[in-house]
């Protein structure tokens, strides 16, 4: 239900080919609009998620083939398999659309329909040099600059294939995306992938095939029953058939145009010039925004199924969890740009940022508070809980992370939380040694944990789209619940105290000690 008070924001991902599992850097994408998501959810908007597979592909028919099963029996077999990956993550989409849905078929039969009528569709006969990795046909050029082989399936030789189609005039629409782009320049993000499409667009754009002749697995053109329509056409309108185009107005109209869409740099040009193209035949609003993240590496070698270069997520994750996992690629990769992959960086960062900064604080604070006063810090809200911050300005620093966090600037935000917010509750216990004041003077020491206390509620708030399950258990060490809740949470409280009273440890226990949150893994 769409609460009509909160303002509403609308993010998507790239849905997926579903003819192989899930990799990192499919999930690289994920992450960072999960993040988007929960940062915007915390700042109070009513945030629609959505995620899926993209399926009315020759790609998928073949691969069912290959495993002698029906294309739809194979496809929901693979969402089941991709949400699975997806919940290991802490991914947490608000709604997974799968292109084979019936919402999805009505939606696209009425936006064709409707860009045909509008005279936007024509059909005719062509010969071109199609790459089946990618689903699109290549130009003379893109061929001749990568020695007859595509750009991004460099092992696959494109094939010739000559057939009757439709296709969209998106020839005509140049002069209307430039003009989009020169008016909302940060329609497109970062500014690297804005230049590339304006480029390409005052290159000259070509019409665009919209259909193959001679599939039964897809979606019937409605006024030529014997096409399908072609896959770009088919799965970029999941954006606005989930949300109800063609089976729900009413939901429709309350979630379009999207905030954003959070896709990968190497379909830029259908999303970026394509897409709004086609919303303009259609006399429907554009998005807000596309951000272009970067690739994964691994090594050197780029992440991805067609390469061979693919690594299961589900492997790290079964052994070390979600938020280490989320943690390294939102940290270590620049999600504007690309980032690299390694088991041996994995295990670096996981040391010293998680297990020796972010668990150790946790374990020490918690462990104190329970040794010196058995967890009941009594007079937590009658004190000063800004001393650890060591004079910081706090307010102008949530606000930079705000704006950080808000345009995915990522790798940023985590590296301020670490080096001043972490950096100054870790040199506090320094300064302040609650260890040995307790000895000496039990009130000074009080007044310590009290901070260290106030220090655990910050942090896990300020980590909380990053590391969901970390920042949880950091809020719920102490019972800060019964002055604010959790889930009520926003990074402004975090420059301000919610504590008005006492506060007592709720953390779980091992024989009396917090439970390590992130063991140290010995290095092979």
């Amino acid at each position: 239900m769409i609460d009509p008070v909160k303002p509403r924001f609308y993010i998507t991902t790239a849905i997926d080919y579903p003819n192989s599992r899930p990799h990192i850097g499919t999930a690289f994408e994920k992450i960072g609009a999960d993040v988007q998501a929960r940062f915007r959810r915390m700042e109070g908007c009513h945030v629609h998620f959505l995620m899926g597979n993209d399926e009315n592909t020759i790609k998928v028919s073949r691969r069912a083939e290959e495993l002698g099963v029906e294309p739809k029996a194979y496809v929901d077999d693979m969402a089941r398999q991709f949400r699975e990956v997806w919940g290991a993550l802490a991914i947490g989409a608000d709604d997974f659309i799968q292109t084979s849905e019936p919402r999805h078929h009505a939606g696209c039969s009425k936006f064709i329909q409707k860009v045909y009528d509008a005279g936007h569709i024509y059909k005719k006969s062509y010969r071109s040099m199609y790459c089946d990795g990618c689903e699109s046909f290549k130009t003379d050029t893109e061929l001749a600059e990568h020695g007859g082989r595509c750009p991004l399936h460099p092992a696959a030789t494109p094939r010739e294939v000559e057939e009757e189609n439709y296709f969209f005039r998106l020839s005509s629409f140049g002069e209307r995306l430039l003009a989009l782009y020169d008016a909302e320049p940060e329609f497109i993000a970062p500014e690297s992938r804005r230049n590339e499409i304006v480029s390409l667009v005052r290159g000259g754009l070509q019409d665009v095939s919209i259909s193959r002749k001679g599939f039964t697995w897809g979606i019937p053109v409605p006024f030529d029953r014997e096409q399908t329509i072609y896959v770009w056409f088919d799965a970029l309108l999941n954006y606005i058939t989930a949300i109800g185009y063609g089976t729900d107005d009413d939901r429709f109209e309350r979630l379009w145009p999207a905030d954003v869409h959070v896709i990968g740099k190497d379909i830029t040009r259908f999303h970026c010039a394509l897409w709004p193209a086609m919303l303009m035949a259609a006399d429907l609003p554009l998005p807000k925004k596309i951000f272009a993240h970067g690739f994964v590496y691994n090594k050197g070698a780029k992440v991805s199924k067609s390469a061979g270069t693919a690594i299961d997520p589900m492997d790290a994750v079964s052994d070390r969890g979600a938020d280490p996992f989320r943690y390294y690629f939102m940290s270590e990769c620049p999600f504007g740009g690309d980032g690299n992959y390694s088991d041996e960086r994995f295990i670096e960062v996981y040391n010293a940022d998680l297990a020796n900064n972010l668990g150790n604080l946790f374990s020490r604070s918690i462990a104190m508070c329970l040794r010196y006063f058995g967890g009941a810090l009594e007079t937590a809200g009658d004190v000063d809980l800004t001393v650890w911050r060591s004079g910081m300005d706090f307010d102008s620093l949530v606000d930079d992370l705000r704006d950080a966090v808000g345009s995915f600037q990522y790798n940023a935000a985590l590296k301020r939380v670490w080096l001043e917010v972490l950096d100054s509750a870790n040199k506090y216990i320094q300064a302040t040694e609650p260890f040995k004041l307790i000895k000496t003077d039990r009130e000074a020491c009080l007044l310590a944990l009290c901070n260290l206390a106030e220090a655990i509620r910050v942090v896990a708030i300020l980590i909380k789209p990053f590391l969901p399950g970390t920042a949880q258990t950091f809020y719920e060490s102490f019972d800060f619940n019964k002055y604010q809740k959790w889930e009520d949470v926003s990074y402004k409280d975090a420059a301000r105290s919610t504590v008005v009273g006492p506060l007592s440890v709720a953390a779980a226990l091992v024989d009396g000690k917090p439970k390590p949150l992130f063991p140290k893994i010995e290095q092979a």
